[in-house]
């Protein structure tokens, strides 16, 4: 009699190998679904966090411009390539891209948004600085105010530098 039911076991347990029953297949495409609606919003928001990013980045390096003016007691400009995609900061009285205070790359402080995986997405428009260039002096007062524009995607952030106070704010 165990012999009869071990057969009947293992004929039974053939007979479902080659294919998924209607719920399986179900099952599946409800969790492809799911994944799908979870996603699609996340992919279309990366534009919307990289200009958030971007904008707080440009903020942060003018302000950083505007210290090390002040600490060293020389001028250092903000000298941002539209076209290029990327800014550096300079010391001027030495004339040189002067080294970033985190990586210390022999490049020095340059700033390239095509090349930089987390910011790819951004896009430098335009600056309202003569020559694309903003000079801080020793005073942390710059030479000109205006505005740098970056977009990503419909997103558009503005970074502003005010003329008199060096006031540096982030607006959409």
């Amino acid at each position: 009699m165990n012999r009869n039911m071990k057969t009947q076991s293992v004929g039974r347990a053939t007979q479902f190998d080659g294919g998924f029953t209607l719920i399986e297949l179900l099952i599946v495409i409800v969790i492809i679904g799911i994944t799908a609606a979870i996603a699609v919003p996340l992919i279309s928001s990366a534009a919307s966090m990289q200009i958030r990013a971007a904008g707080g980045i440009v903020a942060a390096d003018l302000e950083y411009a505007k210290s090390m003016a002040i600490t060293t007691g020389q001028p250092h400009s903000v000298v941002f390539e539209p076209g290029n995609e990327r800014y550096s900061i300079k010391n001027l009285t030495t004339g040189t891209v002067i080294k970033h205070p985190i990586t210390q790359k022999e490049n020095g402080y340059i700033v390239d948004f095509a090349a930089d995986g987390r910011l790819d997405r951004v896009d430098l428009l335009n600056t309202s600085f003569t020559d694309n260039t903003v000079t801080f002096n020793s005073l942390g007062s710059p030479d000109n105010g205006g505005n740098v524009v970056l977009q990503a995607g419909d997103i558009s952030r503005t970074v502003t530098v005010e003329a008199v106070t060096g006031f540096i704010s982030v607006s959409d």
